[in-house]
């Protein structure tokens, strides 16, 4: 693909672009190379509707894993040994390295961080509904870490195909770590169901609660998916809501029977006839109502989210101010 670039209207070799051949060129040159599996980068000549959709869709993203740092944060100081602790401490760290990777490829589409942070503070962009449930107990770490963190992983591993590069790339370190995050859930929902009867039934009272808003993590049902089609067609996204939430339970099933845990949902079996598991219908007035901000932490995660920005306003005002001094050295040095 001859990349022409948004800024000069001109292709990498400095050639003139001309106007009246130029949009349809370029959007032939855009759609053969979505078609061929080649990547698009920042400088290249791109639709405006599918910058758009990129800068909803990595903004969502990373809101919602800056925001995902809340719900287990509160258990760091409660954690009940020094090694849960750690895993649990690198973990929301891991959280916060994610959001930076993805507010960094949303800015390369011409978008600030600033702006988008201003979205998310207001109300005008949104995070995954998942972080809008309260973590209960202890249990509950476990059952993020193995079903949110695991449904993140059926959604986002096909993102490090995505079309658009730069949020590609990040994918590829945030899955990796995002499989850690998975099995340090794992394996402690496993000690505790193997634990004592009081145990078990935290365990088992954990999963109840976060299995339903889990398969609500994918989005809503594709014939009521507003952006899905498009960002297949686009290669944004590679799979559909319902195909991805499909993948995901049937690759829970086992893992819950391996654990000794229940999967809350009657209406859960094995259909030999499509070759998947068959599960009961979702709540989708509760996905809506959560999504508007009527769910139970709402209101608190935002403002959290917002009190944070205000308090450390100072470090990044002294951040910037230390930046600018060196570069008023570097030149008075030159």
């Amino acid at each position: 693909m001859t990349a022409v670039t948004a800024e000069t209207g001109t292709n990498k070799h400095g050639s003139p672009a001309a106007d009246d051949k130029d949009a349809s060129a370029h959007a032939a040159a855009f759609d053969a190379a979505v078609a061929a599996d080649e990547r698009i980068e920042p400088r290249d000549w791109m639709p405006e509707a599918y910058r758009a959709s990129l800068v909803r869709q990595i903004a969502q993203h990373a809101h919602s894993e800056i925001i995902g740092m809340q719900p287990e944060s509160n258990w760091i100081t409660r954690a009940p040994s020094l090694r849960r602790k750690a895993i649990l401490m690198a973990k929301v760290q891991d959280e916060a390295g994610h959001g930076l990777y993805l507010y960094s490829a949303a800015e390369t589409l011409g978008v600030s961080r600033d702006e988008l942070l201003d979205k998310l503070h207001s109300g005008r962009q949104k995070y995954s509904s998942i972080f809008n449930y309260p973590t209960l107990t202890w249990a509950d770490v476990g059952a993020i870490g193995w079903l949110v963190d695991g449904a993140a992983i059926t959604n986002q591993v096909p993102l490090c195909r995505c079309s658009y590069g730069p949020y590609a790339r990040a994918m590829v370190r945030v899955c990796k770590e995002e499989s850690f995050h998975q099995r340090q859930g794992y394996e402690l929902l496993l000690a505790l169901s193997q634990g004592t009867p009081e145990q078990h039934a935290m365990a088992q009272d954990a999963v109840d609660r976060w299995w339903w808003p889990s398969l609500m993590m994918f989005g809503p049902p594709d014939d009521e998916s507003s952006h899905s089609a498009q960002s297949m067609a686009w290669k944004i996204k590679r799979h559909s809501n319902d195909e991805l939430r499909q993948r995901f339970v049937d690759i829970c099933v086992p893992q819950a029977e391996a654990l000794g845990l229940t999967l809350p949902d009657p209406d859960l079996r094995w259909n030999e006839e499509r070759g998947h598991h068959d599960f009961g219908a979702i709540d989708w007035t509760e996905f809506w109502d959560v999504l508007k901000g009527n769910g139970p932490c709402n209101e608190q995660r935002l403002t959290q989210r917002r009190r944070a920005h205000e308090e450390g306003a100072w470090v990044r005002d002294a951040a910037a101010a230390y930046a600018a001094k060196q570069h008023t050295n570097g030149e008075a040095t030159a």
